[in-house]
């Protein structure tokens, strides 16, 4: 099956790839998951950040931003001993911050949506040098998702965030998923 350039022939890698990256998700438990993801990314590669994803449903407590928000500093620091996660007290610290910038929020998902127009952006990229790192939405959403409180959302991280919900279908057209994607 073809793919995008980015994947590597790591079975996990593939499965999201296949089932998850690029496709439309709404989803509010979801959506929240991947932007948390996303913020632990941030400065590592995807794949550390599959390979511990299971471990990380388990200690944050399926990413329930209920429980998330009222994290202690006790909590964290034995998150800071779990060598199943990336343990980076900035990142877990923007964890519970994050809950608690979520569940401010009338409509999460809803909102999000809103910065790539409530549909689903379709892009036809060819190849690596197509896609572009951020856009204008992604920082768009950036600088909102910052005044609402949230951390570790810069425009890069907004777009890659987009791009794994399938805000913006960023498949390359000779991709497989692409043609699935675009129907």
């Amino acid at each position: 099956m073809p793919r995008c350039f980015w994947c590597t022939d790591d079975p996990l890698y593939q499965a999201y790839h296949d089932h998850e990256w690029g496709t439309p998700r709404r989803d509010p438990a979801l959506l929240f998951e991947m932007l948390l993801l996303e913020g632990f990314q941030a400065g590592l590669s995807w794949i550390t950040v599959l390979r511990k994803r299971e471990r990380y449903r388990e200690v944050l407590y399926g990413f329930d931003p209920v429980r998330l928000a009222q994290m202690s500093d006790e909590r964290i620091e034995e998150l800071m001993l779990d060598p199943g996660i990336i343990r980076n007290r900035l990142k877990l610290n923007a964890v519970r911050r994050n809950a608690r910038a979520w569940l401010a929020l009338d409509n999460p998902a809803e909102w999000l949506w809103s910065f790539v127009g409530g549909e689903p952006k379709i892009n036809h990229f060819t190849g690596r040098s197509d896609i572009p790192v951020s856009t204008d939405e992604a920082v768009a959403m950036s600088k909102a998702m910052k005044k609402a409180g949230f951390t570790f959302v810069g425009p890069t991280i907004c777009y890659a965030f987009m791009q794994a919900t399938g805000m913006v279908m960023d498949h390359t057209t000779d991709c497989d998923r692409y043609a699935a994607l675009v129907r």
